[in-house]
């Protein structure tokens, strides 16, 4: 889930397509969002590393929201949120990035820009700096710009605007400049009880897309960056008092949608680990792998973290993604269980035939963390029914996938769904249970210390979403981003 940026590193989360449900519940000092899926009940096995080789990384933090969709990997596509910005308000689509760190639209004076998307209720807008009365220039000797920078600009002059350059690992580009103006969401009042709410943020004004991010097919209004730095939505609403920099998710893969949501839980408890310092994605000590009550023997530096090695947590990945060397011990100690099993691929999955529960014919893998914090995955999991009694294999071997051959260890979808995942950038932690995706979670308001219930939502692909409300959907099962590794 690698996606190189030019300013401030990015990671795109791209997967699968959900739209949250309008009556969504949010969370006081938060917004509320709402997930539509966007290949409703399509099988797709062909496109899953794909369309991961594609996302990697785009990854999400967001304010409290509602989700819906489709279990994996039958389907995939990517999560998007409607904004809305201005004055007065008007709606924007944009990709959510936990990894990236600034939200930017297309603007007026936009070259190569898509005029119409594919997404099905998709219109594409233009964001028009004059046509907003609270929309501000931000020049280059502004602090917001120095910042991104590391330092003053050489040959910057009050009147020259700050610009943003993007690249991603898909060899797409996005450049502009940036500009500060309102943005609204829905604010929890009380349980089940929301009222609009609004902030000021600053994004990019697009000016220039290239490559995927200019053709129509997936197209959206831009994208949405809340990664860990200051210049992203989320922190920049956590720094105004709007919002705390937590959220957590829990996406349902049996029902379709699930939980989303910015505040800290305090239903159910749930055990964390620490998260890598400096890194741009959610980066994680892993220590050791266990498969059916065995624990694998692997060289005691395999995970260890740092510029090129690391367990990276993305919950925008489909799939999960060893080193080589972790790989091929793991796949023969599963299918120890089944020697007998006859393997054809089927778009490069490995693949077989059984007729029985996997549940009853696979062992448990179960991930231990620092802190010993465990991350349990089923059978029914790591597995996945391609065709009547025809199931493939979602472990991947990230030395064969990646671009450059890294070795890297990146845990997808595969196995964070069905679990309330938390991400605690406040004391720089993240944590997991099983969870039923549901039901729902309580979060504390910190500023009242009143704790609200946040339910699941599925909304169809039909239901509209409300003008002028904040709806974000999580990426969650396939990606867009080219591979970087």
């Amino acid at each position: 889930m690698d996606r190189r940026r030019i300013l401030g590193g990015c990671f795109v989360f791209l997967l699968v397509l959900v739209v949250f449900e309008s009556g969504a519940i949010g969370v006081s000092g938060n917004g509320i969002f709402k997930v539509q899926h966007k290949f409703f009940g399509r099988r797709m096995v062909e496109e899953l590393r794909a369309h991961d080789a594609r996302r990697h990384g785009r990854l999400l933090s967001a304010v409290d929201l509602p989700m819906g969709g489709v279990g994996l990997p039958t389907s995939t596509g990517l999560y998007f949120a409607q904004i809305a910005l201005g004055s007065p308000p008007k709606n924007y689509y944009v990709q959510v990035d936990t990894g990236s760190d600034i939200l930017w639209v297309n603007c007026v004076t936009c070259q190569r820009c898509p005029k119409k998307s594919d997404i099905q209720g998709v219109e594409l807008a233009l964001f028009d700096p004059k046509g907003s009365s609270t929309a501000k220039y931000v020049s280059c000797d502004q602090n917001f710009c120095s910042s991104l920078y590391g330092g003053d600009i050489p040959g910057c002059t009050p009147n020259l605007p700050c610009q943003y350059s993007v690249s991603y690992g898909d060899g797409s580009t996005s450049s502009g400049f940036y500009v500060t103006d309102v943005v609204q969401y829905n604010q929890v009042t009380g349980d089940h009880q929301t009222e609009l709410a609004n902030g000021s943020v600053t994004f990019g004004c697009g000016a220039q897309q290239s490559a995927d991010l200019g053709s129509s097919g997936e197209a959206l209004d831009g994208i949405l960056g809340f990664g860990q730095s200051n210049s992203s939505m989320l922190s920049q609403l956590a720094s105004s008092g709007k919002v705390k920099k937590v959220f957590s998710h829990c996406l349902d893969t049996t029902n379709g949608g699930g939980i989303f949501a910015i505040g800290r839980v305090v239903e159910p408890k749930v055990k964390t680990t620490p998260l890598v310092p400096d890194q741009p994605h959610y980066n994680v000590n892993l220590k050791a792998i266990e498969v059916g009550g065995s624990f694998l023997t692997l060289p005691t530096d395999l995970f260890e973290t740092g510029e090129k090695k690391g367990t990276i947590i993305d919950s925008g990945t489909t799939l999960a993604y060893l080193p080589e060397t972790a790989y091929k011990l793991l796949m023969s100690s599963i299918f120890s269980y089944q020697p007998d099993l006859n393997f054809h691929t089927v778009q490069d999955f490995l693949c077989f035939r059984f007729y029985k529960n996997v549940d009853d014919g696979f062992p448990d893998v179960i991930f231990h963390f620092e802190n010993s914090l465990l991350l349990t995955v089923h059978p029914h999991d790591y597995l996945f029914e391609d065709q009547d009694s025809v199931w493939c294999v979602g472990w991947q071997n990230s030395g064969v996938q990646s671009r450059d051959g890294r070795d890297i260890a990146l845990l997808g979808d595969l196995v964070l769904s069905n679990k309330l995942v938390i991400y605690d950038l406040e004391n720089q932690n993240i944590g997991w249970t099983d969870y039923n995706c549901s039901s729902s979670i309580k979060i504390r308001d910190d500023k009242t210390g009143a704790v609200y219930s946040v339910n699941s939502h599925n909304i169809s692909a039909s239901s509209r979403l409300d003008n002028g409300l904040l709806t974000i959907l999580l990426l969650v099962t396939a990606l867009l981003c080219r591979f970087l590794y």
